[in-house]
């Protein structure tokens, strides 16, 4: 489960001062050092985006995307799916690897809320996975269909990747996502300098399940599929 500790972002607040006085250009530049990899499934972003252009909210009320952040984000609901549109935030938790412990992440907790089918935790470094607050008075994405394995369609710069459900984060506070998904959608995937500020579309899939949960291949042929009924039924 996801709980960050902000006291470390006020303790470098030296370090993000100075990134933030960077040219935009330079920060985009710094959140964008990873290659691309190549188009998952045969469906567009821009076909997934044109169908969630608009926002029929099922939330309780809207989520923060960092805990300073004024809650701005509502989750949406279409035939088949749940959606939203925030920014991406890099986790790491999980099975401890080269790129993903202590030293790499200040965050860092070595568990995910959903196991892959050894009962070990998920690998952040390895699988593409999207983070969902977890239950309280905005939304319970249990009540949407949606649980753990599920498989969700994350865009970003006219890029798909599909990814399954192996997080839960705070209540509060949406748009996270492993360190893989970011890595696979260009990004920097450093937990402490990457992700994107915004830009990023998130579509969840009800009621479907990616078995195991820690194959990426069986989560793209199964987002595939329901990426063309997404498009064909709204």
């Amino acid at each position: 489960m996801r709980t960050r500790t902000f006291a470390f972002a006020a303790a470098s607040g030296a370090a993000l001062l100075a990134v933030a006085a960077l040219p935009a250009t330079a920060r985009d530049a710094r959140r964008s050092v990873a290659p691309a990899l190549s188009a998952e499934g045969s469906v567009s972003a821009a076909d997934l985006l044109g169908k969630v252009e608009g926002c029929s909210q099922i939330s309780h009320g809207k989520y923060r995307t960092d805990a300073q952040a004024a809650a701005t984000v509502p989750v949406c609901g279409k035939n088949g799916a749940v959606f939203w549109k925030a920014d991406l935030d890099i986790v790491c938790d999980g099975r401890t690897s080269r790129a993903c412990n202590k030293n790499t992440d200040p965050w860092f907790q070595p568990d995910t809320s959903f196991h892959q089918s050894d009962d070990q935790p998920l690998s952040a470094e390895k699988l593409p996975f999207v983070v969902v607050p977890s239950p309280g008075p905005v939304w319970n994405y249990a009540s949407s269909g949606i649980k753990g394995g599920s498989v969700a369609a994350v865009i970003y710069r006219n890029k798909v990747v599909y990814a399954v459900v192996g997080d839960t984060g705070p209540s509060g506070i949406i748009g996270e996502a492993s360190y893989a998904t970011a890595k696979a959608l260009g990004m920097d995937p450093d937990p402490k300098t990457g992700g994107a500020d915004s830009g990023v579309t998130y579509i969840l899939f009800k009621g479907s399940e990616v078995n195991p949960i820690e194959s990426h291949g069986a989560a793209v042929r199964l987002g595939n599929r329901l990426a063309r009924r997404f498009v064909a039924n709204n």
